[in-house]
């Protein structure tokens, strides 16, 4: 990418993706180039395919859920054409890394319902929880412990008690509990893996 285009996609973004300043805007761009280059992915003229980002994911923030991972590949492909372009991957990442607790609800719901209804269902929440959960052998069967967990979730956080949870129902669960944040999997790094991530991306580019 020629530095004057650089400069100009970087002066857009730092408008929309306003977490971060206009040198760390460059840096993610560069690191987008590079990730994309390095593939060999046919979509890598456009930009990452699901299985590039699910790399990034698993290597930079550690995630191993796949329906979680589907699911913030969706969260950041806004125009749904299954190809996170340059402008996506730095307008994701800036609620990713750096979201207020508002624009992080709204992401987490967003990844939480599973079939963009607008509700995160019984049946959303139970799929998530038996994949996010780890397997313990025991003569129980896991799936009536995984029912139980999403009584507790319903009796917690649907406020008006119809059976699923609205984007209301979990923004008020939220803000009365911040833990409940990613009550149904871990779709947001930990602070270590996005501190890490931050001074790889922002220092190392800042020596090229």
């Amino acid at each position: 990418m020629s530095r004057k285009r650089l400069q100009q996609l970087a002066d857009s973004l730092g408008r929309s993706a306003k977490h971060f300043n206009k040198r760390e805007v460059e840096c993610l761009i560069q690191l987008f180039d590079r990730l994309v280059g390095e593939s060999s992915s046919r979509f890598a003229a456009a930009g990452f395919d699901r299985n590039m980002f699910r790399d990034t994911l698993h290597g930079a923030f550690g995630m191993t859920d796949d329906v979680i991972m589907d699911r913030v590949f969706r969260t950041f492909d806004r125009d749904n054409d299954s190809c996170i372009s340059v402008v996506e991957w730095v307008e994701g990442l800036s609620v990713f890394l750096r979201g207020t607790l508002e624009e992080r609800i709204k992401y987490c719901f967003e990844v939480y319902d599973l079939n963009g209804d607008g509700y995160i269902s019984r049946e959303e929440m139970f799929q998530m929880l038996k994949n996010s959960l780890l397997k313990q052998p025991s003569e129980e069967d896991p799936d009536e412990g995984i029912k139980d967990l999403v009584d507790i979730a319903l009796k917690k956080m649907d406020y008006d008690h119809d059976g699923k949870l609205s984007f209301t129902d979990f923004e008020k669960a939220v803000r009365d509990e911040n833990l409940l944040l990613e009550a149904f999997g871990p779709c947001l790094p930990d602070i270590k893996s996005s501190m890490a991530f931050e001074q790889k991306t922002f220092q190392e580019a800042h020596k090229l």
